[in-house]
């Protein structure tokens, strides 16, 4: 099953910077990259084990197996995104779902969109 845990409440998110951290390389078990101010953009497979973690949004263009979080510093409007979803973990502003299971099927390995919505982790299929 998964589950849904919220963080204390946010703190002010700091304003993010123009420019994108941008990963061009597949991310391994046991590597973190942290994009503080900005977002960050992962053009490759985030491995099972990986974390990917930016102040801003979180783009994976590739298979995210391992653990995304945006809005690290409290932003509630960060987003993830992802062209291939089978996370560990998602996080947006401290709010946090584990996913123990797979995910539903329309979901599992396909394109989404992840957000918060109240207190609520939102994951939705992007549709082409």
């Amino acid at each position: 099953a998964s589950s849904t845990t919220s963080a204390p409440a946010p703190t002010q998110a700091a304003p993010h910077s123009s420019s994108a951290l941008v990963i061009t390389k597949p991310l391994r078990s046991g590597q973190r990259v942290y994009a503080r101010h900005t977002d960050l953009v992962v053009i490759g497979m985030v491995s099972q084990g990986a974390e990917v973690i930016a102040d801003g949004n979180v783009h994976v263009y590739g298979p995210l197996r391992g653990k995304a979080m945006a809005g690290a510093r409290g932003d509630t409007s960060a987003r993830i995104f992802t062209t291939h979803l089978d996370a560990e973990l998602l996080a947006v502003a401290g709010v946090y779902r584990v996913v123990e299971d797979k995910l539903d099927r329309t979901l599992q390995n396909q394109p989404a969109l992840i957000r918060l919505e109240g207190d609520t982790l939102r994951i939705e299929a992007l549709k082409a």
